[in-house]
């Protein structure tokens, strides 16, 4: 609801429809990811990851908060924006990396590619309910109530994981190291080929596939000439797509880099019909198959590279995942944005499909290799 509301504000309130704008939003808010990854996974690594998340889960409630009371008062604008999204970033650097490594803390190596899944389809569940209530509140009382309303959420979230009975937690081994971060990361994946071509695959397709805010606003407003309800809709079609996509995951019990092909490849494929639709009926239900798509390679990237990773250098390795994962879509955002803007929303939705089809070339020409090697 938070995303949708944003994303309209500076859309449809702060400026005249500008692509460009929430692309810079989303560069903000999700660039910090890269430039904090080094601290973030030593900081992972090394503390208790439940007692970091209450920490980074209060601090987002807070700033959910304080850009809500801006906006209800009336005084709202970009650059304030940009700056809260720029908050965001950075303790979304430390929680988004807290929140994946301590799946394996739940439940387990046997069971985390199958929570990984299950996981990826609640996250999901909440974006498919999330867009459509958030379009129809933002029309009923205005976006700066949908702010407040977020922040409220996340008493549940604070309180649920204060109430955790932390001895049936699978805890896994601490970095006492007095050094090691970023670099050691790095060195770490430098001798797994397979997790270096994970992460190239995922880095390609984040930066120029996954600007769904981008996508999805300027086509909705700019091409079918709709509304915020018809910008939440499309987005809960998405989603929808994504959950099918996350359980169908879920159900795999050994992610592989020939799955991770498959999936970019059906990106590529579905995001090139899904531009040339010419009405917004047909664009929604390939953007439910684009959500499938996009979620199956999602989500088996985060757990190959997982079960790929030593349960002591999770913390390292998936915060430059992370980084990847969130930091190098605004990387793209903004060019995607100016693509939206200068030539329309179909050249830019091109953009995002063509870096499914290149990620799946790269991936696929690393396999064969691989195979005449072994041969």
């Amino acid at each position: 609801m938070q995303r949708i509301a944003q994303d309209w504000l500076v859309l449809s309130e702060l400026t005249k429809h500008s692509g460009t704008a929430v692309g810079v939003v989303m560069a903000l808010q999700f660039g910090p990811p890269i430039l904090l990854m080094s601290l973030a996974g030593m900081v992972v690594d090394r503390v208790d990851r439940r007692k970091l998340l209450i920490v980074t889960q209060s601090a987002m409630a807070l700033t959910a908060l304080g850009l809500g009371v801006l906006v209800i008062s009336g005084h709202v604008t970009l650059w304030q924006v940009y700056v809260f999204a720029g908050i965001m970033g950075c303790i979304t650097a430390f929680d988004s990396p807290a929140r994946q490594t301590f799946i394996a803390e739940l439940v387990g190596d046997d069971d985390l590619p199958n929570a990984i899944g299950l996981n990826s389809s609640l996250f999901n569940s909440a974006q498919l309910i999330g867009p459509a209530v958030g379009g129809v509140l933002i029309s009923l009382i205005g976006a700066g109530w949908v702010f407040l309303l977020n922040s409220a959420s996340f008493i549940a979230v604070i309180a649920s994981l204060m109430r955790m009975r932390v001895s049936e937690l699978h805890q896994t081994p601490r970095d006492v190291s007095p050094s090691g971060g970023f670099f050691v990361g790095l060195a770490y994946i430098k001798k797994k080929p397979e997790l270096i071509m994970a992460l190239v695959m995922l880095f390609i397709v984040g930066t120029y596939g996954l600007n769904f805010p981008v996508f999805i606003s300027t086509m909705s407003i700019t091409t079918f000439h709709g509304g915020a309800h018809l910008y939440g809709i499309l987005s809960s079609m998405m989603a929808i797509g994504s959950v099918i996509g996350a359980l169908h995951v879920a159900g795999k019990t050994a992610p592989n880099l020939s799955f991770l092909i498959l999936s970019a490849l059906g990106f590529g494929i579905v995001g090139t019909i899904a531009a040339l639709m010419p009405g917004a009926v047909l664009f929604g239900l390939f953007l439910v198959a684009l959500g499938v798509t996009t979620q199956m390679f999602t989500t088996t990237a985060n757990s190959l590279v997982q079960l790929s990773t030593d349960p002591s250098m999770r913390g390292r390795v998936m915060a430059i995942y992370m980084g990847i994962f969130l930091g190098c879509t605004p990387l793209g955002a903004p060019l995607v944005g100016w693509i939206a803007d200068t030539y329309g929303p179909r050249w830019s939705l091109g953009v995002g499909a063509a870096a499914g089809f290149i990620a799946a070339a790269i991936g696929g020409i690393y396999q064969i290799r691989m195979r005449n090697t072994r041969k």
